[in-house]
C-alpha cells in the first residue's frame, strides 16, 4: 500500500555524508528516525538530500526517489507523467476500473499527504497479461511535481 512506502529505507551513498534519513529541522531521537509527526498527525517521510528527488509542485513535498523511476513515457489526464516504483508522503483512494491507453486496469487515485493535491493513480490490477508488470506501481503527472536535489 502507499502507507507501506512511507516506511521504505532508500540506501544512500556513502560518500555524501548524510544519513539514509534526514530533514533539514529534524533530528532523530526515536527507533524510526525517518518518520516525522506533523501537527495534524499525519507522517511524513523526508528522502535523501544526497540523491535526485521528485517533490510536489504544490507544497514541496518528497514523492521519490529518481532511482524508483521506472518509466518516462506515460500519458496522464494532463499530460506526461512518470512511472514509479515506490513513493512516499502519498495517499491513496478507493479503486475503481477504468479504460486507459494500454487497455482495462483498476486504479485508485494518489493524492500527496500533505496539500491533498490529486497526484495521478497507482496500478491495482491489470486486466491484460502485458500490462501485469504495472501492477502495485505509481503514476505522478509531471505537472504536479518538481525535481529536487541534485539535478546540475
Amino acid at each position: 500500500t502507499a502507507f507501506t512506502c512511507v516506511f521504505r529505507c532508500f540506501p544512500c551513498d556513502p560518500s555524501c555524508g548524510s544519513a539514509s534519513w534526514a530533514a533539514p529541522e529534524f533530528t532523530p531521537r526515536s527507533a524510526a528516525p525517518m518518520v516525522k509527526m506533523t501537527r495534524s498527525k499525519t507522517f511524513q517521510a523526508y528522502l535523501p538530500s544526497c540523491h535526485r528527488t521528485y517533490s510536489c509542485i504544490h507544497c514541496r513535498a518528497h514523492l521519490a526517489n529518481h532511482d524508483e523511476l521506472i518509466s518516462k513515457s506515460f500519458q496522464g489526464s494532463q499530460g506526461r507523467a512518470y512511472l514509479f516504483n515506490s513513493v512516499v508522503n502519498v495517499g491513496c483512494g478507493p479503486a475503481e476500473e477504468r479504460v486507459l491507453l494500454t487497455g482495462l486496469h483498476a486504479v485508485a487515485d494518489i493524492y500527496c499527504e500533505n496539500c491533498k493535491t490529486t497526484l495521478g493513480w497507482k496500478y491495482e490490477h491489470a486486466f491484460e497479461s502485458s500490462q501485469k508488470y504495472k501492477e502495485g506501481k505509481y503514476i505522478i503527472e509531471l505537472a504536479h511535481m518538481i525535481k529536487d536535489n541534485g539535478w546540475d
